[in-house]
């Protein structure tokens, strides 16, 4: 455990320090935190849902492209982003989501662990996704999620439309949505916004771990890491219990 800060580099050769803590003194009490909220693809999860989709139609290296872009942040528009990338995908049968969620998905390390912790604790758990109902109604039964966001794809006649379904909310659970379901989570429970935890790993969640008493990057971007509090670079993501007490 180390308080010094994050490498900035993109080189991916650099070795970065397994666990970076910046701006408190650990260990931190986990019953000051009522609510933790978590994105989904890439970090309680293994892979981005939407690029295996694109595999399956034949585009993932196009659709992945724009993906790494939006989660470095030198997209800064993930709505037009995620257009961009259902665009390139409509015409994909159905069957490719469930190939997706049976032979593709997987927890990442310590997801399990960390959520039931979490939830022994008292803790509400939010998931907040830039992804896909069809994999987030899996993702939050398996983890207990309390409350949970995401896009919904239109499919007509078993196919993408290459669009999503409005909900009543809006249509794109973007950074700025993911903060606001956070903090509207949190008020819904008596909870302030310095008793909630935001764990993501690209740049749109970093509007929900501005908001949050602790935010979290897991084997995140760098512009992500350089911003959280805790980043944990190696290991699962149980090591967030190794600063909360």
């Amino acid at each position: 455990m180390t308080t010094s800060p994050s490498s900035s580099s993109t080189d991916p050769s650099v070795s970065l320090t397994p666990l970076v803590l910046q701006g408190f003194t650990p260990p931190l009490s986990l019953g000051g935190f009522k609510l933790a909220a978590f994105d989904m693809d890439s970090t309680l999860i293994t892979i981005e849902c939407i690029d295996e989709i694109a595999a399956a139609a034949g585009r993932k290296a196009e659709v992945a492209a724009i993906t790494e872009a939006a989660m470095r942040g030198e997209i800064t528009d993930f709505k037009d982003s995620l257009r961009r990338r259902l665009a390139l995908l409509k015409g994909v049968g159905e069957d490719a989501l469930a190939q997706v969620l049976r032979d593709r998905l997987r927890f990442n390390p310590g997801a399990r662990e960390l959520c039931a912790a979490l939830k022994a604790a008292g803790l509400k758990l939010v998931l907040v996704s830039g992804g896909f109902t069809y994999f987030t109604r899996f993702v939050a039964s398996e983890l207990g999620m309390d409350f949970v966001r995401s896009n919904e794809l239109e499919i007509v006649d078993g196919q993408l439309t290459g669009g999503l379904v409005m909900q009543d909310w809006g249509d794109i659970c973007d950074g700025e949505e993911k903060r606001r379901m956070m903090l509207a989570c949190a008020e819904r429970i008596g909870a302030t916004s310095a008793q909630c935890i935001a764990v993501g790993d690209g740049a749109n969640d970093l509007p929900m771990m501005g908001a949050a008493g602790l935010s979290v990057a897991y084997h995140a971007k760098p512009k992500v890491r350089e911003q959280a509090m805790v980043a944990i670079n190696d290991g699962g993501l149980d090591r967030l219990l190794d600063v909360l007490r």
